[in-house]
């Protein structure tokens, strides 16, 4: 059912400057480069994993990783955290944006989890999204992480990438996941989330991609593209998520 629900989203999937052999040949190549890759969040359970993904909004990895571990280290479970009250909790987040606000929805979902879900974090979208601060972004994070569903976070580097490479173009996060739903082949949905982060964050960088170190430098049709040359193509190190040195050669604009 799954199946056929995909393939009729993808005969009326727009037109892009990729052909279905190119689209498969990009994550081909995310996948070799990256073959287990996992949120840079730091957590040790399914709810911590909730939490940190409820402070990242408009944070970056590391420092909600500096607020959490002396979080966790005193609550790791929804009864931990709701007996710890919101004063300890936005005392313990405080260098984390909108931290006030945050700790208010850390408190209550703790709460809720507590109350109405017997202390563990649902695996149902609608159960998800009904907690506080936790909209379609944050509960595709957990159905694909934590419980291993298909689905696809879309954060800013997802939609800079669906639009800079017009892969998968779209003025809001959730016309930019329609398009990848529809184009991303069998068999790399599991991970796609992950491997086209890790991409923007590393490579195709808000400010200028880092062509040179892009492995899909060849097959790319952003009007930013500054060199056409695909980098080697070498698994990297499940603890160095960063890119691959500069090819033998190759020098970035100014180097």
């Amino acid at each position: 059912m799954a199946k056929a629900v995909r393939a009729k989203a993808r005969a009326k999937a727009p037109k892009i400057p990729y052909t279905p052999d190119e689209v498969a040949e990009i994550f081909r190549r995310l996948a070799v480069q990256r073959p287990h890759p996992t949120s840079e969040l730091e957590h040790v359970n399914t709810f911590t994993l909730l939490v940190a993904v409820v402070l990242s909004a408009q944070m970056t990895d590391a420092g909600v990783n500096r607020a959490t571990r002396t979080l966790f280290a005193r609550a790791s479970t929804p009864d931990a955290m709701a007996a710890l009250g919101e004063d300890e909790v936005r005392e313990a987040i405080k260098s984390v944006g909108f931290f006030r606000t945050k700790a208010k929805n850390v408190q209550r979902l703790s709460e809720i989890l507590r109350d109405q879900h017997g202390g563990e974090v649902p695996r149902d979208r609608a159960s998800l999204e009904a907690l506080p601060g936790v909209g379609r972004k944050t509960a595709n994070v957990i159905l694909n992480t934590a419980f291993g569903e298909e689905t696809l976070a879309v954060d800013t580097h997802i939609l800079r990438i669906g639009n800079r490479i017009k892969i998968a173009p779209g003025k809001t996060p959730e016309a930019v996941e329609d398009g990848f739903l529809k184009i991303i082949p069998d068999g790399f949905l599991r991970h796609a989330h992950h491997w086209l982060i890790l991409h923007g964050r590393f490579v195709c960088k808000a400010r200028k991609p880092d062509c040179a170190v892009c492995i899909i430098a060849d097959l790319c049709r952003a009007d930013e593209r500054w060199c056409d040359t695909a980098a080697p193509l070498v698994a990297l190190p499940d603890a160095s998520p960063g890119p691959q040195p500069l090819p033998p050669g190759a020098k970035r604009p100014g180097g």
